[in-house]
């Protein structure tokens, strides 16, 4: 009988080397995937105004860097936010859903007017942990997740990596920086640096660092959620004095000239020196951040997303108004007129097709999640996205969206004195309701950008026709409104 011993381990060798082989193969597969899927630096900045870039048409603030960027992207002109408050809106980005689905239609936790005339709506403090986030789509499709900055979505157990992000530095419950923006910051969600660190600076290092230390094979979402140029205004020490030297060049040395609104007063003129320098140490970070992607190799399969999450604060009860002008739009942050939604929006893809253009569409919040499916050649999710549309073929080749509505809620009091109203938009034209007045307008955007022209008696068909739809829209959605406190009791 022969000897077989040295034949018998031969079978168990080949079926040890075709596993071997077909995992290296599935491997091989799983990476080739990977590395064609583009990576996502998604960057919000917190308050910043239609007009406060220099691509924008700012003359006094200085963003070289993201002037330049817009030459490699495609700039929106009509890009609004879901809300004119920040939490509403961190919430329609992360889901892709109109606010009032995830019943988070102010601020968390809110303003509380005293001598209110409605009683105001009831919304949650937190973003719900069975909504599902871009975040944990992208994660569950082999993306590395990473967060740094401002969250205001919640309280413990309803941080950013609660909500799909493998990494978080700085997310927590707060809405403005608890320490302010030098070192100690006070954040429990990050250790504080040496004294004097500006925390501008810092998100974008540990944004930065994150580039390094990430899993190389897996493609990536970097969330880069400035706290800036939210109050307090506390500019960056190395550009206060140059911008305090160059406000006093300006004529009347740029004292705030503002207008009435309503209880409110709103600045005309882009003058403040110390938001100035917020805005210069903003700026100069996302240089530092487009820099180190360069750097590393990533630009070429990276697509970039920059915008902010409602509009400049330039109205509040002082006769000054606000820091900033987002002249010529009405209003700002807190009201839904085009001064408070109308937001910069700037997308780069690697392919630059349509790097340097101008694009008019009008897009909205919700927009974010079916476009980086999208680019990400994942399947859509309606399910999930059920108020957004993508903008990938429109970034890429400029293929039209279809003729949309867009609608803002925001039954609420706010600190800059809006009182609860709602706003809609149809092709050109907007109406705008105010709850306590029970009135509305209709202004024609095209035309009258800066909504000064009420068109309620020059067109009252379309004024009818747009309050039919915010009615219809309101009843579709079960949005919550305020009612009389008299009624109430």
């Amino acid at each position: 009988m022969p000897d077989n011993s040295i034949i018998r381990p031969f079978p168990r060798l080949v079926f040890l080397a075709l596993v071997s082989l077909v995992v290296f193969w599935g491997r091989t597969e799983s990476s080739a995937e990977n590395a064609s899927r583009p990576n996502f630096v998604f960057i919000l900045v917190d308050d910043l105004g239609w007009t406060d870039l220099g691509c924008y048409g700012s003359s006094f603030y200085e963003t070289p860097n993201l002037d330049e960027f817009s030459s490699r992207s495609l700039r929106f002109t009509n890009a609004y936010s879901a809300s004119p408050v920040c939490s509403p809106t961190r919430a329609a980005i992360m889901t892709g859903r109109h606010p009032v689905r995830v019943n988070i239609t102010d601020w968390i936790k809110g303003y509380v007017k005293k001598d209110a005339l409605l009683k105001t709506p009831e919304d949650r403090d937190d973003l719900a942990l069975k909504e599902v986030t871009i975040a944990e789509v992208l994660r569950d499709s082999g993306y590395e997740t990473f967060f740094a900055g401002k969250w205001h979505l919640g309280y413990d157990n309803h941080f950013p990596e609660d909500q799909g992000f493998d990494h978080n530095i700085g997310g927590h419950h707060k809405g403005r920086p608890p320490g302010g923006y030098y070192a100690p910051y006070n954040n429990p969600r990050m250790d504080s640096g040496p004294e004097g660190e500006y925390l501008t600076d810092r998100l974008t290092q540990e944004s930065i660092d994150f580039l390094d230390y990430r899993n190389a094979a897996k493609p990536f979402l970097l969330f880069l959620s400035f706290y800036t140029v939210h109050t307090p205004i506390q500019g960056c020490d190395q550009f206060d004095a140059y911008f305090e030297e160059k406000r006093k060049k300006l004529k009347d040395q740029g004292h705030a000239v503002s207008t009435k609104e309503r209880r409110a007063s709103t600045r005309l003129n882009q003058s403040d020196a110390k938001y100035a320098a917020m805005v210069k140490s903003m700026d100069l970070n996302v240089g530092r951040l487009l820099a180190a992607l360069d750097e590393r190799n990533l630009s070429d399969n990276t697509v970039v997303i920059f915008t902010s999450d409602n509009g400049g604060l330039s109205t509040q009860p002082k006769a000054s108004g606000g820091p900033t002008s987002v002249k010529p739009l009405r209003a700002g942050k807190g009201w839904c007129y085009e001064g408070g939604i109308r937001v910069p929006l700037m997308i780069h893809l690697p392919d630059g097709k349509r790097a340097g253009q101008i694009e008019s569409a009008p897009v909205i919040s919700m927009d974010f999640f079916p476009t980086m499916l999208e680019l990400a050649e994942l399947e859509a999710r309606p399910d999930l996205h059920n108020d957004g549309l993508s903008l990938a073929s429109l970034s890429r080749s400029g293929s039209p969206l279809s003729e949309r509505l867009l609608y803002w809620h925001f039954p609420h009091y706010h600190g800059t004195t809006w009182a609860p109203g709602s706003a809609i938009r149809f092709g050109d034209y907007k109406l705008i309701e105010h709850f306590e007045e029970q009135k509305s307008e209709l202004y024609n955007l095209a035309s009258d950008i800066g909504e000064t022209n009420d068109l309620s008696d020059a067109e009252p068909a379309m004024k009818k026709r747009l309050q039919e739809m915010a009615n219809r829209w309101r009843a579709q959605h079960n949005a919550q409104v305020p009612v009389s406190k008299t009624a109430v009791e």
